[in-house]
């Protein structure tokens, strides 16, 4: 009796879900377990009209390379597992209107001349992908050259060591309109990865402990990410050659290693970074080669270098930021190119406040001497807290020689900006 009431409360939930879905006539809903009229994966999706739907019970099913060319939805319940028997991909998506939910995909193929995928989509619109299990894929979730989908609430998890023996675990390529939101990823090469991707979302994803980059996007204009999680991986996210990103109330937290950061941005115009958090990473931003980006809100926590600035950048504001508690607040290898600090909260200044207005009577140079000498000869961190260098930094500070004489925070806040 507990079986019947599971498989009907079951088929009450497929049924509501259908109506999501985009089909014309009568759907029909087929089910899939070991004592069903259908036991396979692979012959449902053959016996399927465009617009019914697969419901699969628990159970473990062989499924390889298996192609699915109509409209259809593919429910699981808790338990059913996909199994790839390391024989390529998964799941092959090749028709508009497909959603794939709750199942554990398990074994997809790993090869170094084919980027096989638990699912891998072509040419497709309307697909959604929600709340599945994608357990030690190469890829997880692979879509090209597709438009208007929605990829959300799904567990992607690898074991891979290496850069060169795993894939990335959600990969957009020359999409448009893609909703990525409320997804985990950890264990894999790049735990978000777009290129030629626009009009996108990020929203909302926890990606953690990946090889080398908690996200990273390359020739994608229009898009934003806000509200996403980026800890533990072997550099936070990447942003390259790319033109009208927003960038909000992201978290940047604990990406270490000898050339980690937080964020990247290279070759980047025309940008919003705001209320951010970058804690406790190697490097808060490297930024190079990037034009009209306004950093403004944002959090920098007990970074090693809260911000490094390479040559390239004109135009780019930092306003209303707070810097607590960094080894070195700023490092800036290039001319100043009109790019301001304002009105910015500093942890390490030492000014005063005589008029009670909020703001520090003596402007505050952000850049010290000793972040020069660290950058040419990196041993000599092991005399950070001497008294040596606070002689360097405080000669410097009083007439400055090596350090960019307009690079200067005329208004430093007392107080931490909220």
């Amino acid at each position: 009796m507990p079986r019947i009431v599971n498989v009907l409360r079951f088929i009450a939930i497929s049924v509501l879900l259908c109506r999501a879905c985009h089909v014309q006539g009568q759907s029909r809903q087929i089910p899939v377990c070991a004592d069903c009229t259908v036991s396979s994966v692979e012959k449902a999706v053959s016996l399927a009209q465009p617009g019914d739907t697969l419901m699969i019970f628990q159970g473990t099913y062989a499924a390889s390379n298996i192609k699915i060319e109509k409209p259809l939805t593919i429910l699981g319940q808790e338990g059913a597992i996909l199994d790839g028997g390391h024989q390529g991909y998964v799941l092959m998506i090749a028709s508009d209107n497909v959603t794939i939910s709750g199942l554990t995909f398990i074994h997809s193929g790993r090869s170094y001349t084919k980027d096989y995928a638990a699912i891998y989509a072509y040419k497709v619109s309307n697909l959604v992908i929600d709340s599945n299990w994608i357990l030690d894929p190469f890829f997880g979730i692979l879509l090209e050259k597709s438009r208007n989908a929605t990829i959300k609430s799904n567990h992607l998890s690898g074991k891979t060591e290496h850069e060169d023996d795993s894939g990335n675990g959600i990969h957009l390529w020359h999409c448009t309109n893609i909703l990525v939101a409320d997804n985990e990823i950890s264990g894999l090469r790049d735990g978000i990865y777009l290129e030629f991707v626009d009009k996108s979302e990020i929203v909302n994803n926890h990606s953690h402990h990946n090889i080398r980059y908690g996200l990273h996007f390359m020739f994608s204009n229009h898009d934003q990410y806000t509200g996403n999680l980026f800890e533990n991986n072997g550099a936070g996210v990447a942003v390259m050659f790319s033109k009208h990103i927003t960038m909000h109330e992201n978290t940047f937290l604990n990406n270490w290693g000898s050339a980690s950061y937080g964020l990247l941005l290279k070759e980047i115009y025309d940008t919003e970074v705001v209320d951010n958090k970058f804690q406790e990473n190697t490097i808060g931003i490297f930024t190079e080669g990037s034009t009209r980006v306004n950093y403004t809100g944002n959090d920098f926590v007990q970074n090693g270098w809260a911000v490094k600035v390479s040559g390239g950048c004109y135009l780019n504001i930092f306003e209303e930021n707070n810097f607590v508690g960094n080894s070195f607040d700023v490092a800036y290898h290039s001319k100043m190119n009109d790019n301001k600090f304002e009105n910015n909260y500093w942890s390490a200044y030492t000014g005063y406040d005589l008029d009670k207005n909020g703001i520090g009577d003596v402007p505050y140079r952000p850049v010290k001497l000793f972040s020069y000498v660290i950058n040419r000869t990196p041993e000599t961190i092991v005399l950070l807290r001497s008294l040596f260098v606070d002689l360097m930094n405080f000669s410097e500070k009083v007439s400055p020689v090596f350090t960019p004489d307009n690079l200067v925070d005329n208004a430093p806040q007392m107080n931490l900006i909220p």
